[in-house]
């Protein structure tokens, strides 16, 4: 049995329909915690915009989850560049009616290195995608969540966030940035009957991760941090944000909820 086919039948077990209604846009989501998210909203009811930078990516994605009777579109975009962002939101409106729902998941992490010895170029282009982009599109889908009268937006940051994994300098202060972010934006946008909160995984087994999960050395020494010695799966962060953008979350604003088997997290 494939893992995909694996995922999506376990997933069956989370249909519900308290998201009936709703619109969902998901970044970075043709594959690995993304997809997974974007599936899990779909079973609980929401129609779902993915995206991805590659159009095969996103056509394999789209015909899979509609296999499962999820409603979805599918967009080829890389967050950094404005028009394909512009047409994320053009898709869910034409498509779906608007949108309720921003889920901020893509990232990047071109090289690796320590902070001080990191070139500028790479940080430029981490900060670019992973920080930039993700105001971006909180900045642009704010006027759409308007529009409905509120709605939610959800980062996925990671553990990283709290303790910088070396050599992940650059990349852990990136997401340590979205955790602050997501604080400041929450309280400017609270009365918009908006919320917005943020997701922090540990170490997932996906392709982004898979440096970390198939070498044994790296393997134990990054279960060495983690009380329940696994990885995570990509379902189980997707289910820490179908929470938060749900209404059982309707208390929850402006906090980062980590997904990491208790890894230590403090700031």
């Amino acid at each position: 049995m494939s893992t995909l086919y694996h995922d999506l039948t376990s997933a069956k077990q989370f249909h519900s329909s308290r998201l009936k209604g709703k619109v969902a846009v998901v970044t970075a989501s043709s594959d690995g915690i993304g997809f997974a998210i974007a599936k899990r909203l779909g079973y609980e009811g929401a129609s779902v915009v993915i995206s991805s930078r590659k159009e095969d990516n996103v056509n394999k994605a789209v015909i899979t989850l509609r296999s499962e009777g999820i409603n979805v579109e599918g967009v080829v975009c890389h967050v950094s560049n404005a028009e394909q962002r512009k047409e994320l939101f053009e898709t869910a409106k034409s498509k779906f009616g608007g949108i309720d729902i921003l889920v901020s998941n893509a990232a990047v992490n071109p090289a690796v290195s320590p902070v001080l010895e990191t070139d500028e170029k790479v940080w430029d282009k981490i900060f670019d995608v992973n920080v930039k982009s993700s105001w971006l599109l909180a900045k642009e889908a704010y006027p759409e969540l308007m529009k409905r009268g509120g709605g939610s937006i959800v980062f996925v940051a990671s553990i990283a966030g709290y303790q910088p994994m070396e050599p992940l300098g650059p990349y852990s202060i990136s997401k340590t940035t979205l955790l602050g972010m997501t604080k400041a934006i929450a309280y400017e946008v609270v009365h918009d009957n908006i919320r917005v909160n943020c997701v922090a995984p540990g170490i997932v087994s996906t392709k982004f991760a898979s440096a970390i999960t198939t070498s044994d050395a790296a393997k134990d020494k990054s279960l060495s941090i983690v009380p329940m010695k696994r990885f995570g799966k990509p379902d189980e962060i997707a289910g820490a944000v179908a929470f938060l953008v749900s209404d059982d979350a309707s208390y929850v604003t402006g906090e980062t909820l980590v997904v990491a088997g208790g890894a230590y997290a403090h700031l």
